[in-house]
């Protein structure tokens, strides 16, 4: 588990007794430290508190639940509702009632019981080659990936990933196991090559003719046009956003909990409102290029660029709740082999 956790530049390399003190606040992400860090080094120059970060790419509800009442873990980040409902399932959250958080996020983003509240919102979608493809027709749908014109053509990171777990969550939802199946066989029949890399490496893949379409999150598209060494890859695709004339582009979250066993309670909350906030969410915004949850606070005008779109509105309680029948169906049909 050791080799799981990096320290950040404004953490400390290790928890213990001596630095949870009133003026701090412990975090677990599994967001990278980009991503994060320019929030929290902003919360702690409004409030004085300090917040000292562990990031893992895996692990961290198994490492909280073994650490139970010992924990020195405040709050949790994370990149994914699958993330959030693992947390709840191992029960190591706990319930936060805040008038400012359930404000400022509204009710589809945030769990009932208040134990998890989505902090910004992301686009599963689907990039096209400019040369090979084009921009793909509005009536464009995940479904569609599985047709017979796609063979050889498509590029995804692990179907494994919690990115791609939620969104085959989503396809059961609306369309049950077997239909899923279904299309999961004909995607991965469609494969230009084994699953494998990042969101970004299919983009890249797209850029070198190993493929001609894939999978991404919306934000990663800004984060490569804004990279002096992605920005090729970025400029040779179109970003698409599946099924505006039928049930929505899949949309996911990152969020936030706080740990059962919060030892500094108080600043947890401070610090989980602040980046409900519109200081925390326009910079997630601006800086991320992902989409505040916020009410009222604008997208970048880069994103804005991309144009709107209808999100699918299924719930994240009901994405989350086909999590294990997604992982299911992926190893039936060996997607990653």
């Amino acid at each position: 588990m050791k080799k799981l956790f990096l320290a950040s530049a404004i953490a400390v390399s290790a928890f213990s007794p001596s630095v949870m003190a009133a003026d701090e606040v412990n975090v677990y992400s599994y967001r990278q430290p980009f991503l994060v860090e320019p929030m929290l080094k902003e919360f702690t120059k409004e409030t004085g508190i300090k917040v000292n970060v562990k990031f893992a790419k895996e692990g961290l509800a198994e490492k909280l639940k073994q650490e139970g009442e010992y924990s020195p873990a405040d709050v949790v980040l994370t990149v994914d509702i699958s993330r959030l409902a693992e947390l709840t399932k191992m029960d190591v959250v706990q319930p936060v009632d805040s008038k400012i958080i359930n404000t400022n996020i509204p009710s589809q983003y945030r769990d009932k019981e208040g134990e998890w509240f989505g902090v910004t919102t992301r686009a599963r979608a689907v990039y096209s080659s400019k040369d090979r493809i084009g921009k793909l027709p509005a009536s464009f749908d995940y479904l569609d990936l599985a047709k017979p014109e796609f063979k050889g053509k498509i590029c995804t990171r692990s179907g494994k990933h919690p990115y791609n777990v939620s969104l085959v969550s989503a396809m059961i939802a609306h369309y049950g196991e077997a239909e899923t199946k279904t299309w999961l066989e004909g995607v991965k029949s469609n494969l230009a090559r084994k699953p494998q890399g990042s969101d970004r490496a299919q983009v890249q893949a797209i850029k070198e003719g190993l493929c001609d379409v894939s999978l991404g999150n919306s934000y990663y598209l800004g984060k490569m046009l804004n990279d002096k060494d992605q920005k090729a890859w970025a400029d040779a695709v179109y970003i698409n956003f599946p099924g505006q004339e039928a049930k929505g582009t899949h949309v996911n979250i990152s969020g936030m909990a706080m740990a059962k066993y919060a030892p500094n309670k108080d600043n947890a909350v401070k610090l989980m409102e602040f980046l409900s906030g519109d200081v925390a969410q326009g910079m997630y915004a601006q800086d991320n290029f992902e989409s505040p949850v916020k009410s009222g606070v604008k997208r970048s005008d880069l994103v804005a660029s991309w144009g709107d779109y209808k999100a699918d509105t299924l719930s994240l309680d009901e994405i989350a709740a086909h999590h294990a029948a997604a992982i299911k169906l992926l190893d039936e049909v060996k997607f990653d082999l």
